[in-house]
């Protein structure tokens, strides 16, 4: 064992890899906390110092993801993110540069190391259980259904012309089959059906752009940073939505500085009007599209423009191209509702602020909630209903959450953590509950401070 590292020094990739079987520098966590800076990051993974400053950029879920981890232990992300572990720790090899001194913990700060310890145990038990390995019948029979409901949409309007019944009941049928695709590339995105990632990030650009017209990239892009830090200010772009909302923590900042961009105290009602109706046909069409422009994906455009080749030549036919425009609008704000109100029953609701640096689990069930289940819900939702499951497995197969949750719930109830599951229309109405306490705590602090 070497000597104890001083910050900033020891090998690593300024100075050249630490060789093979030559011993580690060892650091303490007051040491690898001074590397969590822009160009300047570290972090601990199964008690071994990585020096991630450069290869972050190089890091395939994106150099934001790896980096909220600075200066972490980020063991559980870790093995949470990556199926081959094997085959990962090749890449990290190059960048140790040192361990964890012996009588430093595993996790810097209060942490509850057996809390930490039962999980470890009960995702070896899930592994054991076979939980992580996918069912190819069942996720086969879900790309059917998908495409059978697209050939069903166009059929209609083959068959009965462009009336205002039949193209609103394909609008219908194809804003359900535009929601069950966010589902599948969801899935694929999380590497939960194949077991080769190339497999599965292959078959989430096809869903994503051929099925979609969306880019894989932005959306993993988006979501990985979502399931490393939920609910986290800066570090989760699905909460970090000021100055339209306002949402847990930041409530009471913008109220003590005076600050009113929009009436907030009246966000729970004119999220009917900018929130469900648009995300997905404004907002995620711009921020996709400058996605795939600014970071060249070149693949992921081409693939996106399949899909609207396909779209307009297959109802063009029947309803020139105002009214094929038209009835993409329909769809993508029907599917926008959906996308809305599904994703965010689970979040919303729960706690929302700055980084806390707990640890895996505490982090993820602090942030999430679960939706009863039944056969239409774990449908409808994409089974994103057993989002607790899936936000500490995110690499299981949704079609295991239920055989795993009874596992779930008796580590909660061992330590004390809420494990907490919501009838459907209570965790929809929830959402505008939410939110319009965010904008009463708002209004409360900027008028008495």
């Amino acid at each position: 064992m070497g000597g104890v590292g001083e910050p900033g020094r020891g090998p690593g990739p300024r100075e050249g890899p630490v060789q093979l079987g030559a011993p580690l520098p060892i650091y303490r966590w007051e040491q690898i906390r001074a590397h969590d800076l822009p160009g300047d990051k570290w972090l601990v993974i199964e008690r071994r110092v990585y020096d991630i400053s450069r290869w972050a950029q190089r890091h395939p879920g994106g150099s934001r993801l790896i980096g909220h981890h600075g200066a972490e232990d980020a063991t559980d992300a870790f093995r949470a993110f990556h199926q081959d572990l094997n085959f990962v720790r090749k890449f990290l090899q190059p960048l140790l540069i040192g361990e964890l001194a012996p009588e430093e913990p595993s996790q810097d700060g209060p942490q509850n190391v057996q809390l930490i310890e039962d999980f470890r145990a009960l995702r070896r038990a899930a592994e054991d259980m076979k939980l992580f390995e996918a069912d190819p019948t069942f996720f086969a029979l879900l790309l059917g259904h998908i495409l059978a409901m697209e050939v069903l949409a166009w059929l209609i309007i083959y068959l009965l012309g462009p009336g205002w019944v039949p193209s609103t009941l394909a609008a219908l049928i194809l804003a359900i089959s535009q929601a069950q695709c966010w589902c599948l590339q969801h899935d694929l995105g999380h590497a939960s059906i194949f077991r080769k990632s190339r497999w599965n990030h292959v078959a989430q650009q096809f869903v994503m752009g051929q099925l979609k017209g969306f880019s894989a990239h932005w959306w993993n892009f988006r979501h990985f940073q979502h399931h490393a830090k939920p609910n986290i200010f800066h570090k989760d772009p699905d909460v970090t939505v000021a100055p339209v909302f306002l949402l847990g923590e930041s409530s009471v900042e913008y109220g003590k500085k005076k600050r009113r961009y929009l009436p907030y105290n009246h966000q729970h009602l004119y999220f009917f009007l900018i929130g469900p109706p648009l995300l997905t046909l404004v907002n995620f069409e711009v921020e996709n599209l400058a996605y795939m422009l600014v970071c060249l994906q070149w693949t992921d455009l081409l693939w996106a423009a399949s899909f609207y080749s396909r779209f307009f030549l297959s109802y063009v036919p029947f309803y020139g191209v105002p009214g094929a425009l038209l009835l993409f609008v329909a769809v993508r704000v029907l599917e926008s509702h959906w996308f809305v109100w599904i994703t965010q029953m689970n979040h919303i609701p729960k706690e929302i602020g700055h980084e806390k640096h707990r640890d895996w689990a505490s982090s993820q069930l602090a942030a999430t909630c679960n939706v009863e289940p039944s056969f239409f819900n774990d449908w409808f939702s994409g089974h994103l209903n057993f989002q607790i499951e899936h936000h500490l497995f995110p690499t299981m197969p949704r079609h295991n959450y239920r055989r795993v949750a009874p596992l779930v719930k008796a580590l909660c109830a061992k330590h004390g953590l809420h494990y907490e599951v919501k009838p459907f229309l209570t965790a929809l109405v929830d959402i505008v509950g939410s939110l319009k306490k965010s904008g009463d705590v708002w209004l409360d602090a900027y008028l008495h401070q």
